[in-house]
């Protein structure tokens, strides 16, 4: 729920276990970290396993990852609501472009 100020806490999870946990606390918008903490890797799996166990209206953000069209894609099959792609827009050359290419897939 919603604090006084109106402000709603983001939880950060990486697994079923701390979905659980997130959602027993209350939370309504949840974060899934697709980058294993422990070895950097990252799998958009990750949100692909752990998205089923967040009920409907429970706000989802997939992080970590996402550098692709293909990517946006798998996410968006996953039902997320949205998608955090800084690092896929950081290290871009044309940020511009890149963006571009993740919302439709082609190459400008």
């Amino acid at each position: 729920g919603q604090d006084e100020l109106g402000m709603t806490a983001f939880v950060e999870v990486t697994d079923e276990h701390e979905v659980e946990a997130a959602l027993a606390a209350g939370a309504n918008a949840i974060g899934i970290n697709n980058r294993d903490l422990h070895t950097f890797r990252e799998a958009l799996g990750t949100t692909e396993r752990v998205r089923r166990f967040v009920p409907d209206g429970v706000a989802v953000v997939a992080a970590s990852g996402v550098r692709s069209f293909r990517g946006m894609e798998r996410m968006k099959q996953a039902k997320v609501n949205a998608v955090l792609i800084g690092e896929a827009l950081a290290v871009a050359d044309d940020i511009p472009a890149k963006f571009a290419e993740l919302q439709t897939g082609q190459s400008q």
